[in-house]
């Protein structure tokens, strides 16, 4: 998986996701934490709101942890117009959301957790089969880190891109 990392901030974000993935924290955790703008949470609480999405919410293997996470700092940096105005910032914020999933689906064939990994992570034998394979290192850490550059990418953006 070849980044492209645009910008020194970028590059920072997608390198504290990198970190925090290799700390334990769960791909949603990794992503929120470090690509969110920090409006109002405290490093600690945007690990706790984002720690029941890993494993596509809590091992169920639903939609990709890397991508919730990406999701939740999208919806904390744009979200704000929907205070003014509930219908135009909610929609523009679900065509922002719908722009990034697209981006993740084709770059990566699925948006759920389970056909990523090929694994059932509610089960022993699925996470038996997660570590052996160690997808941790030679999946889950690429999709962390296209995730967290792909909201960083859209986050920074200029009005005329």
């Amino acid at each position: 998986m070849k980044l492209h990392l645009e910008t020194d901030v970028s590059s920072i974000q997608v390198h504290r996701a990198l970190e925090l993935f290799s700390q334990n924290y769960n791909c949603a955790q990794s992503v929120f934490s470090a690509c969110a703008t920090g409006k109002g949470l405290s490093e600690a609480q945007r690990l706790a709101l984002a720690a029941p999405f890993g494993g596509g919410v809590a091992r169920q293997g639903e939609i990709c942890g890397a991508l919730t996470g990406a999701l939740l700092a999208l919806g904390e940096a744009c979200g704000e117009a929907m205070a003014a105005d509930p219908v135009a910032g909610r929609n523009a914020l679900y065509e922002q959301t719908r722009q990034l999933t697209e981006t993740f689906r084709k770059a990566h064939g699925s948006i759920l957790c389970r056909e990523l990994t090929g694994c059932s992570l509610d089960t022993e034998a699925g996470q038996r089969t997660f570590k052996e394979r160690e997808l941790h290192q030679n999946l889950c850490r690429n999709l962390v880190a296209f995730a967290a550059e792909e909201v960083v990418r859209m986050t920074t953006a200029s009005p005329q891109e």
